[in-house]
């Protein structure tokens, strides 16, 4: 533990750095994986490291090679995925992208706009000045996945390199130009791919977020309040693990628990007069299996919360998408 910075806190603050990994598919998503990191500083002070309790074969390792760690415990158990996806930190680092690209994993990794490519005419470039090379009418709008108010839609150009396997991707908002991001991408050999393979690769970064939030705010996840390592550990595993049981039963349970209705297809439709529920949500399902154990009255007060919560976000949802409609009618 030291002073260092913390996406979560936003600010350099005394804190403990984990990696995490998120194995997410159509159907829900959970943690699989987590690395502590241990500081330079703290790795190279027998002291520090006697009183934190960490372990002799525990060395300084970066962030990308914690995350190179968990893969290959993956690929070890035969559960290596298909597709990586992840932020600038993890895009940067050639040893990661290496490890996938030995064992004929794609990805979509998050790159800055200093980021370098080589372009078809062989001649290197920024990946923002390679922007500047794309026609207006070379963006397609698509969606990154289902978010709680609807599809997660911008505008994206896909961009050749010299490379045959390997791709730039670039995300734009399509109520701010302005707000881009870039994603360097590699296709294993004999893998055919189109524009949404990789857009949804893309948007399956967005579970691991979740997974924070969800960790977080419903099991603890952060609220360890310990400074030896096996302490982290033990909490660490705890609460995987129960995050992945109410994950796994969401998931089960996704096909009978959802009645969406018909989404809005024009700005003048009229809302179903049932709204319909959403599909029960790993944070609804932890308070449920708990009230299980503890009592058999406790659910049923429970679940007409949960109904109501569900009913409400659905009517929500609909509306969205129909204020969505009603903006894209104006503007045009």
């Amino acid at each position: 533990m030291k002073p260092q910075y913390v996406g979560c806190a936003g600010q350099v603050t005394n804190a403990i750095n984990i990696v995490y990994c998120t194995y997410a598919g159509s159907r829900g998503h959970a943690h699989v994986g987590a690395r502590a990191y241990l500081p330079q500083e703290g790795a190279g002070d027998p002291e520090r490291r006697a009183r934190a309790g960490v372990p002799e074969d525990v060395v300084f390792t970066t962030t990308p090679q914690l995350a190179v760690d968990i893969l290959t415990d993956l690929d070890t158990a035969g559960v290596l995925p298909p597709w990586v996806a992840g932020d600038q930190v993890y895009g940067r680092d050639s040893a990661l992208r290496a490890f996938c690209e030995d064992r004929g994993v794609g990805y979509v990794l998050g790159v800055p706009c200093s980021f370098t490519v080589a372009l078809t005419s062989r001649r290197k470039a920024r990946a923002d000045q390679a922007l500047k090379l794309v026609a207006a009418r070379a963006w397609n709008r698509a969606s990154c996945g289902q978010g709680s108010k609807g599809d997660r839609t911008y505008a994206w150009a896909w961009i050749a390199t010299a490379s045959p396997r390997h791709h730039l991707l670039v995300r734009r908002n399509l109520h701010d130009p302005t707000d881009q991001a870039y994603f360097y991408c590699y296709v294993p050999e004999g893998r055919v791919v189109t524009l949404g393979t990789l857009v949804t690769v893309a948007g399956m970064r967005w579970p691991v977020e979740e997974d924070f939030q969800v960790g977080k705010d419903q099991f603890g996840l952060d609220h360890s309040q310990v400074r030896r390592s096996t302490a982290l550990i033990r909490h660490l595993v705890l609460t995987m693990t129960a995050l992945a049981i109410c994950a796994v039963t969401a998931a089960a349970m996704r096909d009978t628990t959802s009645t969406l209705p018909p989404a809005p297809i024009s700005p003048n439709d009229e809302p179903p007069e049932d709204p319909g529920l959403i599909p029960l949500t790993v944070a609804e399902v932890r308070p449920l299996l708990n009230q299980l154990i503890q009592t058999w009255h406790g659910p049923i007060r429970h679940l007409h919360w949960v109904w109501w919560r569900r009913r409400h976000q659905t009517r929500a949802r609909w509306f969205h998408q129909r204020t969505r409609l009603q903006r894209e009618a104006e503007a045009a």
